[in-house]
């Protein structure tokens, strides 16, 4: 009976992930020929970041990109270090960047701190990073290009550095399969998240969906929660996958501090529309049943090899696609990390119910 269902599972997992490595195997490119640069306000919400937002701010005067059209503005939400100081010293010589204190937020935490940033934005054409990213050169042309296709919302590829510390490999791993899975829905117009780091938007669009005002579920959300709101709109949402448009950052160094990152994230998608939710329950429920096969053995020694094929197919999945998202896992690291992100994903949703919403 068991063997039954799990049969056609191992049939759909197949699939899908054959689904997956084709539709995101296309390796699109920036077009050399490209010269349209449209204006674009870059909206970045930072609160005691004084030791990292230099890297943020060098990567960002390194765009290329002409400086006439596009801004930078950065919005203290008020920080208890000194952010503020070392930002100012920072931008005290770019015309084009802007920083702000975010008094009389409309909205608590992060989205309070964007939306004025997005008021106080010059140009029709709206671009989130976060404090703590570094941005590859052709990051805002990327944009221009896709904008110029005539998207209303754009997701981008927010990758994390890799380092050797084996939390870094987890959330490393898990941020590449959440995209994977992200971003070929997206392609197939079934978009349901999006990541703050490498987002954009048309300030009208923005303005269609009334803004943050129906994001406020939770704190965050300041990404999904919105993306959420433009499906309901049925506004035209891309996405940009090609090389010099990725916004990298750093994993959280410390297993508490990803838990508590992780179980926000999980919290959001309890907001996510029915369909979304449904989705991301049978794909996950489904990856964690083929997984525990083993222990059916005692039924039947099959599902021995359909725990094996899962491996398999996962391990062809990650080794076909990780370099299109800037990863660089070996075959060992592949299979157990495959592993712990399944059953982090048990923890991760047992923490959202229970942990309370916190910004910084």
């Amino acid at each position: 009976m068991i063997l039954d269902i799990a049969l056609p599972l191992l049939f759909l997992f197949l699939l899908i992930n054959i689904y997956i490595v084709i539709i995101l195997k296309r390796r699109p490119s920036l077009n050399p020929h490209f010269g349209k640069y449209l204006n674009i306000s870059v909206i970045i919400a930072a609160k005691n970041e004084e030791k990292i937002i230099h890297k943020l701010i060098d990567s960002l005067k390194k765009l290329d990109y002409p400086k006439e059209n596009f801004e930078v503005i950065i919005i203290d939400d008020n920080s208890e270090d000194n952010t503020n100081n070392t930002i100012s010293e920072l931008i005290w010589d770019l015309y084009n960047f802007h920083l702000y204190k975010a008094d009389g937020k409309e909205f608590p935490a992060k989205k309070g701190a964007l939306s004025i940033g997005i008021k106080k934005a010059d140009n029709p054409l709206i671009l989130i990073t976060d404090a703590d990213c570094q941005l590859q050169k052709d990051w805002l042309k990327s944009y221009s290009e896709k904008f110029c296709e005539g998207n209303d919302f754009i997701l981008g590829n927010a990758p994390l550095i890799q380092d050797d510390l084996l939390i870094n490999k987890v959330s490393c791993f898990e941020n590449l399969r959440s995209s994977l899975l992200s971003f070929s829905a997206a392609a197939t117009g079934f978009p349901y998240s999006a990541s703050a780091r490498n987002f954009g938007f048309k300030r009208s669009s923005f303005e269609k969906i009334k803004g943050y005002s129906n994001t406020v579920e939770t704190l965050s959300g300041d990404d999904d929660l919105l993306l959420r709101e433009a499906v309901k709109k049925n506004l035209r949402i891309g996405t940009v996958l090609n090389d010099g448009s990725f916004a990298y950052s750093a994993t959280k160094n410390k297993l508490t501090e990803y838990l508590n990152q992780r179980a926000r994230h999980t919290k959001t998608s309890f907001y996510y529309l029915p369909g979304r939710q449904f989705f991301l329950a049978f794909w996950h429920l489904m990856n964690l049943f083929l997984l525990i096969t083993p222990v059916l053995v005692f039924l039947n020694k099959f599902f021995i090899l359909i725990f094996l094929i899962k491996l398999l197919v996962d391990l062809l999945t990650v080794k076909s696609l990780q370099k299109k998202f800037g990863y660089k896992f070996n075959f060992f690291e592949i299979l157990y990390l495959q592993v712990i992100y399944e059953l982090f994903l048990v923890i991760h949703f047992i923490n959202a119910l229970f942990k309370k919403d916190k910004w910084k």
